[in-house]
């Protein structure tokens, strides 16, 4: 029997409905490794430079782009311009097609409605440091993680490195909880241990299907903006199945894939222009007016200021 290997950071939930689906309806095995939240990307990236040498995955389908972005630097990637991203934006998309956006996600606030009254709910991630909300009421991802570590990135180019630099130490230095994942995030939230929090609409939009007593704000947006981060799907150089790997990330960047990743809410908003698959409840997002280059040239320098920062 054909079969496939995919590491994926898509939350399991999400993703594992996909790739059973594909298996079905091809015949070909998908064997999938999925991370665990705390370490979300970062150890299956860590597993793919391990494995450069002699690969054993043959797909990576990630839930963010930035550890993507790495791995091609780092020559683990091989190039595929899928047809099925033909209507992708470039934007979305590797130059030297070694990976390929698929789907979008953006950080929000998640805010417990019993616990606060509108006038209270946070505009801004400024917000977290003001002394009069209690700090072991707000809570954050590991911000060396994830999307929490790529949304560090994207402090560190919108405000400057030393301004972004201070900003997490006064988190750190306020008591602000710091929890092993978005999805910790809002259960705390949801459940009222904590009054808001930052995490990812998939994450918030989980809650608002639960019936959850929570609200989302998008942060920022009479600034500069909140991250939106897309997926991203890229196959591995010297994988063990190529022509299988093709057929896979073709599969993963369809529309019909698109579609059923937003419907069951793994993301809430769709990378194909004037597209009407978007999660209503999240429309109208002002994104950051960033690049995706700019937020991974600043990975390097936050990574290493936030693990001095988180890690004593």
């Amino acid at each position: 029997m054909k079969e496939v290997v995919v590491y994926t950071s898509v939350d399991q939930v999400y993703s594992e409905p996909i790739l059973k689906a594909y298996e079905q309806s091809t015949g070909v095995r998908v064997k999938a490794v999925y991370d665990v939240e705390a370490a979300k990307t970062t150890g299956l990236v860590t597993r793919l430079d391990a494995e450069k040498a002699r690969p054993q995955a043959d797909v990576f389908w990630s839930g963010e782009f930035a550890q993507t972005m790495g791995l091609k630097e780092r020559g683990v990637l091989a190039p595929y311009r899928s047809p099925a991203a033909a209507d992708i934006p470039a934007v979305f998309s590797d130059p030297e097609a070694c990976w390929t956006g698929v789907g979008g996600r953006a950080r929000v606030f998640i805010v417990n409605t019993t616990l606060l009254r509108p006038s209270e709910y946070p505009a801004s991630l400024d917000d977290m440091l003001d002394s009069r909300r209690p700090a072991d009421s707000i809570g954050i991802a590991n911000p060396l993680f994830g999307t929490a570590a790529t949304h560090a990135a994207a402090l560190y180019a919108s405000r400057g490195p030393d301004p972004a630099l201070g900003f997490f130490k006064a988190l750190r230095e306020r008591g602000i909880r710091v929890v092993d994942g978005n999805s910790v995030v809002r259960d705390l939230v949801a459940n009222g241990q904590l009054a808001f929090g930052l995490t990812d609409t998939d994450d918030a939009a989980e809650a608002l299907r639960r019936g959850a007593p929570v609200r989302v704000i998008a942060p920022d947006q009479d600034r500069g903006g909140t991250l939106v981060i897309p997926g991203t799907v890229a196959m591995i150089a010297g994988g063990p199945h190529p022509a299988e790997a093709r057929a896979l990330v073709d599969y993963l960047l369809s529309v019909e894939t698109e579609a059923a990743l937003v419907k069951a809410g793994g993301f809430q908003m769709s990378l194909r222009p004037g597209s009407p698959l978007n999660d209503p409840a999240f429309a109208g997002i002002r994104a950051m007016g960033i690049s995706l280059q700019q937020i991974q040239a600043a990975m390097p320098r936050s990574m290493v200021e936030l693990r001095e920062t988180f890690i004593r």
